[in-house]
């Protein structure tokens, strides 16, 4: 899981009001990030301290390990047809409250939670506010290994810039939990984030990009004077 040491007491604040919207008995979709880190301790506080009874869908083995030392109950995402709430972190957030997701590169298992999900939260501190997706963090895309060769033609016939991403704790290139790799794809304003999401999801061997279109209903922004809520019209 990404460090929750960055502007942690804003995000504990964003954290721990998504998990007191939280109501007994439901199935809790639970993210990845930083952020996400003060939701999972603030849900565990609440299980362990009121009882709350719930069980979690988390979208990466950093999340489910956390879950389970907190006394979380975990379910396998393959075992349920819906959440009843998902919470999760942002990298970028617009206007139309479209993110991007992926820099715990875990966006594949997390656009599936947020579809699942009756309710979908995105919490973050307001440095992720941005005027368009992509203006302070890549697009991350996760690709089939062997598919890696015929993406990065295609996005050069695109006219894109990207890199794959390399690990940095280990020799060679990041590999998320499903096995696969990431390419991340610097994004120039003006362009077209739907238009530009069916193409790059199109290319063989794609998997997912980490563009949330139309998924979030409610964003909850840590502001240094206090939160600021945005909800879908």
């Amino acid at each position: 899981m990404k460090s929750a040491s960055s502007n942690s007491e804003l995000k504990k604040q964003a954290g721990y009001w998504a998990a007191d919207q939280v109501n007994n008995g439901d199935v809790v979709g639970v993210g990845t990030g930083s952020t996400v880190f003060f939701f999972i301790e603030r849900l565990a506080e609440r299980v362990n301290k009121e009882g709350l009874k719930i069980k979690a869908v988390t979208t990466s083995f950093q999340s489910s390990c956390l879950c389970g030392e907190l006394g979380i109950p975990v379910l396998d995402i393959s075992s349920v047809k819906y959440v009843d709430i998902a919470v999760d972190g942002a990298d970028n957030i617009d206007s139309e409250l479209d993110v991007i997701k992926g820099g715990g590169a875990a966006q594949t298992l997390e656009k599936i939670v947020a579809a699942m999900a009756k309710k979908y939260i995105i919490i973050a501190d307001e440095s992720k506010s941005v005027d368009y997706l992509g203006e302070t963090f890549m697009l991350p895309v996760e690709v089939l290994p062997k598919a890696l060769s015929l993406v990065s033609e295609r996005l050069d016939g695109m006219g894109l810039e990207y890199a794959l991403r390399m690990g940095k704790a280990k020799d060679g290139p990041v590999v998320t939990d499903n096995g696969n790799f990431v390419i991340d794809i610097k994004l120039k304003a003006p362009y077209n984030k739907a238009e530009l999401n069916s193409s790059i999801t199109m290319i063989p061997g794609v998997v997912e990009t980490g563009f949330f279109l139309g998924y979030a209903q409610t964003v909850c922004l840590a502001c240094k004077d206090g939160l600021k809520f945005l909800n879908r019209k």
